[in-house]
């Protein structure tokens, strides 16, 4: 069941278009759904979802994530607003009486004309897997009670089921997202977030606005790990503001266990989780040959062991395959260093955001090219992942309607709608892959594809196999 040929205009763009323009047409499929035109909106501070929990100095913007690299450790993150309060988590098991103690550490930042409120970070080590556990920050007449799930350990049949978002925001279409994602009945345990959260950015970098973000994805944020991939919005580099530090306000909110994967900086790490392997890189940190970001994934690849943890995913932000106007071949250069390493470890997807709308590829390459051989097209290559851009979650920037035409061979499938995905593994051999969009208030599955492990049962997946 081969996948023929794809061809894409790659460098240099004149010579690729006029050898291959031909063979570009009859492409993937273009949804025919099309989303009535109309202007993402914001919802007014004032909204429920933004809305401050009672009493005073009560934690807020309670947030989780992986605390270790397999799983057994959770990094608790709260915000008190008038003072340190207590920095320590309380939390036990669901069928103990006993209550254990852990302490955290606390702090703040300064940005321009903003300072932050008491942020807390607090790892629980040592936890049980697949065990309910309850957790409360805060104290006396402030105390909040919240629960999480620990994985089942990791191993290669273990199912497991992930949910995936990007390029949130805070707008009405942002709320829909969450609400489907938590209506959905295939329930997802973790969340894989692709990058660009609050936007704050965008408000004049007005860090209020980080703030109301973290109370609005509190819902689901304390009860299930969310896996931070930073976006262009985390870089909040602004030195007509006097701020030169990127990424100061993400850094300081959202803590990951980099160390844990030997990473010397939080915006690339790995960890484990059930039957999956998952790296995270940063498309706004330096990825070229000896810088940090490189060297780490140049070692961290080959660690991967795919008899213990079947799926390689990775996260990242700026797409490499893209068929829209918007943001096009911003990932290119990323793409030339890294896609060789992915081809030879074989990963089985990538999911990316940045581009405000969806898109799956078909399983190709462009590994061939060295700038005079005119091997400048993608081909099918099944020891290649599926690239996957899903930063359709809702923001105020607005949806990705203009698309390159005609439609490249590797789109297999594309829409400019927000939603969100699952990703249900199975076993080592099986995922099943569904994107939901946002559509008259329901969440419509929109595109689905049973994922054939690339390690374990790597025959052709493609769409265009069928």
């Amino acid at each position: 069941m081969g996948v023929p040929s794809f061809l894409w205009w790659s460098v240099p763009p004149l010579l690729c278009l006029l050898l291959n323009l031909a063979e570009l047409c009859n492409g993937g499929i273009t949804s025919s759904f099309v989303r009535k035109v109309e202007k993402t909106i914001d919802m007014p501070l004032h909204s429920d979802v933004f809305r401050a929990p009672p009493h005073y100095n009560a934690p807020q913007q309670v947030h989780i994530t992986q605390g270790d690299h397999v799983g057994k450790a959770v990094i608790v993150s709260w915000v008190t607003m008038n003072g340190p309060g207590s920095d320590t988590v309380v939390y036990w098991s669901e069928n103990s009486k006993q209550k254990n103690k852990a302490k955290g550490m606390v702090t703040t930042y300064k940005f321009h004309n903003y300072t932050s409120g008491y942020i807390h970070h607090c790892t629980i080590m040592n936890l049980k897997f697949n065990t309910k556990y309850y957790y409360e920050v805060g104290i006396g007449r402030t105390a909040r009670t919240f629960w999480f799930i620990t994985p089942p350990q990791v191993g290669p049949d273990v199912p497991y089921t992930f949910g995936l978002m990007g390029d949130l925001g805070q707008s009405y279409d942002s709320n829909t997202t969450l609400t489907h994602y938590e209506l959905n009945p295939t329930k997802g345990k973790a969340v894989l977030f692709v990058g660009d959260l609050s936007y704050a950015d965008n408000y004049d970098y007005n860090n209020v606005r980080w703030d109301t973000w973290g109370r609005f994805v509190e819902r689901i944020a304390a009860y299930q790990p969310w896996i931070w991939t930073a976006g262009n919005h985390e870089i909040d580099f602004a030195p007509e503001l006097g701020e030169t530090q990127p990424f100061k306000p993400y850094t300081h909110r959202y803590p990951v266990p980099y160390k844990a994967s030997k990473s010397s900086s939080p915006l690339w790490y790995s960890i484990k989780r059930a039957s999956a392997y998952i790296i995270v890189l940063s498309s706004y940190s330096a990825y070229g040959k000896y810088t940090p970001q490189n060297t780490w994934l140049e070692e961290e690849l080959p660690k991967v062991n795919r008899r213990e943890t079947p799926w390689l995913i990775v996260l990242m932000h700026s797409p490499w395959y893209n068929s829209y106007n918007y943001h096009f071949m911003e990932g290119e250069t990323m793409r030339v260093m890294y896609e060789p390493w992915f081809v030879k470890y074989k990963v089985d997807v990538v999911f990316a955001g940045h581009v405000h709308a969806y898109e799956r590829s078909e399983r190709v390459s462009n590994i061939a090219y060295n700038i005079i051989n005119g091997n400048c097209h993608p081909v099918s290559d099944q020891s290649a992942p599926v690239y996957i851009t899903i930063g359709d979650g809702g923001n105020l920037e607005g949806l990705t309607a203009s698309m390159t035409e005609p439609q490249p061979k590797y789109s297999a499938f594309r829409e400019a709608s927000f939603g969100h995905a699952i990703f249900d593994i199975k076993n080592r051999t099986h995922a099943y892959y569904s994107w939901h969009r946002n559509q008259d208030g329901y969440a419509v599955q929109a595109d689905s594809l049973w994922f054939y492990n690339r390690f374990w049962h790597p025959v052709d997946d493609s769409t265009s196999a069928r």
